[in-house]
């Protein structure tokens, strides 16, 4: 789970007390500063929160520069779905070695724009084969979850229990979602309804426009609007419970399971064909799989690891599993994706 709103996690390590003084460079700069001779950098692309203070970037990186000496010029792109189309855009002079966040609905138009470069890490072999969504190691996992709908349960006593009861007339206007033309939450509550409805998917999200509150760039903004009260539902994740039992000690914000599955997704990071430091770029791929990293992740990102050898947090108790995970095919995605997002559009932007 991703918010600039979650708390830092407290890391009771001595080495990160150590570390505490290491200072990351994590605004844009115009260019590559000039660096003394024999020194070794780093420019990495991410999503919003996964830069901001509460994210995992400000604890994996001070660890990473510490133990290669390479100094991280960390850069947030925006929701990973502006990531991609910055990504896209730079693709024949990149301004990046990596990227971080590009996700298993958003992997084939980054592969079709020419703009990754294969890389398979050592540390990939750790990694769950089902959770490995490109076999050229254009973009490795790094965690993954499911999306779910998130409920307040001090605001709605009847959760829907399946895409369909989200139709309800009693929850008019009480749920937030993204656009998937900039979210990766967004793109991924879409490709669920496909995975449900198949061709029928128009018909679903016309039924289901007038429980819409809102629709938000990113998921950010959604989820402080839905802890603000402003709906009682949200898009988010089932990683989403435990940061409020972790942190606020409350069980009032829960995950819901629905009937027919919840859709899996999986984050990964890439390298950028062309880019000038592609050494450096996969030693930060291999550090992000070893299991001091991926054990950052829990309570940072709130996702899982990818690393089955990463211990998760107690309050990851409260992250159901659904029993049925939800995909499209890599290849339907290819050739629909653009057709799925305009047909969300004449529904939805009317």
């Amino acid at each position: 789970m991703k918010s600039t709103r979650f708390r830092k996690m407290a890391v009771a390590l001595s080495l990160l007390l150590i570390l505490s003084s290491c200072s990351r460079q994590s605004g844009e700069t115009s260019g590559r500063e000039d660096r003394a001779e024999g020194s070794r950098s780093l420019t990495i692309y991410a999503y919003d929160s996964f830069v901001s203070e509460w994210g995992p970037g400000p604890q994996v990186v001070p660890l990473f520069e510490a133990a290669t000496g390479i100094k991280v010029n960390l850069i947030s792109a925006g929701d990973s779905g502006q990531m991609v189309s910055r990504i896209i855009m730079e693709k024949d002079n990149p301004q990046a070695d990596l990227a971080i966040g590009i996700d298993n609905n958003q992997l084939y138009h980054v592969k079709a724009s020419g703009a990754l470069e294969s890389y398979r890490s050592p540390g990939a072999s750790s990694i769950p084969p089902e959770l490995i969504f490109d076999d050229d190691f254009m973009v490795t996992p790094y965690d993954y979850g499911y999306f779910a709908v998130n409920v307040d349960t001090e605001a709605l006593e009847a959760p829907p229990r399946s895409l369909e009861e989200l139709t309800r007339p009693e929850l008019r206007k009480s749920l937030i979602l993204m656009d998937p033309r900039t979210s990766g939450p967004g793109l991924g509550f879409l490709f669920w309804t496909v995975a449900v409805y198949g061709t029928e998917y128009q018909e679903y999200w016309k039924r289901l426009k007038p429980s819409v509150l809102t629709v938000t760039d990113g998921w950010d903004s959604a989820y402080a609007l839905y802890t603000s009260g402003e709906a009682p539902l949200v898009l988010s994740y089932t990683t989403s419970p435990p940061y409020h039992v972790e942190y606020e000690e409350t069980t009032r914000y829960q995950a819901l399971i629905f009937e027919k599955g919840n859709y899996r997704h999986i984050e990964g990071m890439g390298l950028l064909k062309g880019a000038k430091n592609l050494d450096e770029a996969k030693e930060f791929i291999d550090f992000m799989l070893t299991t001091p990293s991926q054990e950052v992740l829990p309570l940072t990102n709130f996702m899982y690891p990818v690393n089955p050898e990463a211990v998760r947090p107690a309050s990851f108790e409260y992250a159901p599993e659904p029993a049925r995970a939800l995909d499209l095919a890599p290849d339907f995605i290819q050739a629909n994706r653009e057709t799925l997002i305009q047909g969300w559009l004449e529904v939805m932007g009317s």
